[in-house]
């Protein structure tokens, strides 16, 4: 059963300027595998903004509770390249409340705009 749906956009370039004007943002925004490739390689913008729109995405299949934390929620990739989304904390707890048993997610960023996709399934 689907519990919730979630979308949302973000303008690459916008999102990237906001992170050189507040460098601490992406601490705020992200966990540490977030910000880095497997290779150890810093992740490029429009795979930040896209895991960016995934965490509001996630917030909407949510019902937009306040109070959620954005490290409390994490956008990893398996092997496959299939994104997958890992909650904790302040998400767990909203997801467990709504009685989520699952996620689908699906992310993508073309023409300046990356995109998300979350599915929260009971």
């Amino acid at each position: 059963m689907i519990i919730g749906v979630g979308i949302d956009v973000a303008e690459i370039e916008r999102f990237g300027a906001a992170l050189e004007r507040t460098p601490q943002l992406a601490d705020r925004l992200f966990v540490e595998g977030e910000l880095t490739l497997p290779s150890g390689e810093r992740r490029g913008i429009a795979s930040l903004a896209a895991r960016f729109a995934a965490k509001e995405a996630l917030a909407k299949a949510l019902g937009a509770p306040g109070g959620l934390l954005w490290s409390d929620a994490e956008v990893w990739v398996e092997e496959s390249g299939q994104p997958r989304l890992r909650v904790s904390g302040t998400v767990a707890a909203r997801a467990a409340e709504l009685g989520v048993r699952g996620w689908h997610v699906s992310l993508s960023h073309d023409a300046g705009v990356a995109s998300a996709v979350v599915i929260a399934e009971g």
